[in-house]
């Protein structure tokens, strides 16, 4: 491929490259994908300086860019994050392989014996922002689930993701598979963007996007090829007149503190009116102390003079900071209320000891992930037991919460006959 090929002949050549590839890696043995996926690891441990380098280079222009908060925060590694990175890939090797796994069998009065196989989908584009572990994260889910990926990275973390693809194509090529099962968009310009959306002639079976609203918006309007993504996340923590209080002030500091960028962070809690003024003045305590600004609705305003007035529009922001909005509720059913006008889908949570109301508010809430007694950080496919993610759907189709091996397949249906013919 000569350089002074157009944007548009590269990118169609990186869709050529990819279905080629998605041929062989659909029929690669689980034990070689392993390889390749352990290699990938002990590389990424080796290189650590070269890679943290590279990260520390991106910071900086990233920096000097503006870019600040919880964007610069998922941008940074540091040696426990590349770490936690390495081990994610040895993660998803430890995982059952879904391919090929028989997911249902039948068999018709005529004799016919039919079942249901999980196979790939086949080429997987990702678009990504910041976030250089997800080269890996989503890398290493596709390979294991026998898909080719072809991931576009945002320009902040441009270098970092292609230290860490170099990684993970000397594991590839250690174990003997096409390094075009894991290609990484080799340039920053906007318009590689547009031709994913485009599909690349048809190369394309399915786009995820991960990142901001403007992104994942564009996405959904332009992709010419199927769409796996979610909306913002406005997770919400309920604290009902049932809730135990040490509970309920862990859980909301955790869900909204403990990394305030993150998709499952709690932006919104919601407190029983009836128990306002016995649960508030710890909790509101608790979130100042870490660091956390409070905007609340007049209820709390009234008994708690530190906090700031609530907007209409803070109830629908995503702060992916330490800001938090908090209102009070007419028991689980205005906090259910709340939850449908204003939550995006993602990750809501009751704490209550009422094992009659956490059943109504699981049931009820029409949301991807809802949890009792637990902190919504725990939205996060690798605390699923997933071994890492490629995003949490919070769509209806064709997966829901954290995707991870299982939800990158599809199947095909078998069908064994002797003979018969249909009359």
């Amino acid at each position: 491929m000569q350089e002074a090929d157009s944007l548009e002949d590269r990118m169609l050549a990186i869709g050529r490259r990819a279905r080629a590839a998605a041929v062989t890696l659909a029929l690669a043995p689980t034990d070689q994908k392993n390889a390749a996926l352990t290699a990938a690891a002990r590389i990424i441990s080796s290189k650590r300086d070269d890679i943290l380098r590279e990260n520390g280079g991106d910071c900086v222009k990233a920096e000097k860019a503006g870019v600040t908060g919880a964007m610069l925060d998922r941008l940074k590694l540091d040696a426990k994050r590349l770490d936690a990175i390495a081990g994610a890939l040895n993660d998803v090797a430890a995982l059952p392989d879904p391919v090929g796994r028989r997911i249902s069998e039948w068999t018709r009065p005529n004799g016919l014996r039919i079942e249901r196989v999980r196979i790939p989908i086949g080429v997987i584009a990702i678009i990504f922002e910041s976030r250089p572990n997800v080269t890996i994260d989503a890398g290493a889910l596709c390979l294991k689930s026998g898909n080719v990926a072809i991931l576009r990275g945002g320009s902040e973390a441009f270098a970092t993701s292609r230290a860490l693809h170099r990684c993970f194509v000397q594991g590839l090529l250690e174990a003997g598979l096409p390094e075009e099962c894991v290609q990484l968009v080799p340039t920053t310009d906007r318009d590689a963007v547009g031709h994913i959306l485009s599909g690349l002639d048809g190369a394309i079976d399915l786009i995820v996007p991960r990142g901001g609203k403007s992104l994942v918006a564009r996405v959904a309007k332009e992709a010419r090829a199927p769409v796996l993504g979610h909306l913002e996340g406005v997770c919400h923590v309920y604290v009902d007149a049932e809730a135990d209080p040490e509970k309920a002030v862990s859980i909301v500091v955790n869900a909204k503190m403990r990394r305030t960028g993150v998709c499952g962070a709690a932006e919104t809690v919601l407190i029983d009116k009836n128990r306002l003024k016995n649960l508030w003045p710890a909790l509101g305590e608790a979130l100042r102390e870490a660091g956390c600004s409070i905007r609340a609705d007049s209820a709390i305003n009234e008994i708690d003079a530190a906090t700031a007035p609530v907007s209409e529009e803070d109830w629908r922001t995503e702060y992916l900071g330490a800001i938090i909005a908090a209102g009070a509720v007419d028991g689980v059913e205005g906090a259910m209320t709340h939850i449908a006008r204003y939550g995006t889908g993602h990750t809501d949570s009751i704490i209550t000891e009422n094992p009659d109301t956490a059943r109504r508010f699981l049931a009820q809430v029409d949301s991807a992930i809802v949890m009792h007694n637990a902190s919504t950080q725990f939205a996060d496919g690798g605390e699923f037991g997933l071994g890492a993610e490629i995003g949490i759907a919070t769509g209806r189709l064709h997966a829901r919460g954290p995707v991870g091996l299982e939800e990158l397949t599809t199947y095909k249906n078998i069908v064994h006959g002797d003979g018969q013919i249909r009359p």
